[in-house]
């Protein structure tokens, strides 16, 4: 599976705090070996096609969409009361 990194992701990551960008690296490799592994809490965006989240914290998430069967695309990284706007 090939991961993809919007550049509104990769300037939303640098944002974040240090310590924050450290644990979505921890989840990040998580995510690689299993994109529905529990530690992750995957959950599905309602109302919206393909589109998903997982957990960094209990208050920053990252938002990605499976393009296809073979591509992910992380699309947004960002606390969750600013994230799903």
């Amino acid at each position: 599976m090939k991961i993809f990194w919007t550049n509104e992701f990769n300037k939303n990551l640098k944002l974040l705090p240090t310590k924050t960008r450290r644990l979505y690296k921890k989840q990040e490799n998580i995510f690689f070996v299993n994109w529905k592994d529990p530690r992750l809490h995957t959950k599905k965006l309602k109302g919206v096609n393909q589109i998903f989240s997982f957990r960094i914290t209990r208050k920053y998430r990252v938002l990605f969409k499976i393009t296809d069967k073979s591509s992910i695309l992380f699309v947004s990284i960002g606390h969750r009361k600013n994230i799903y706007d």
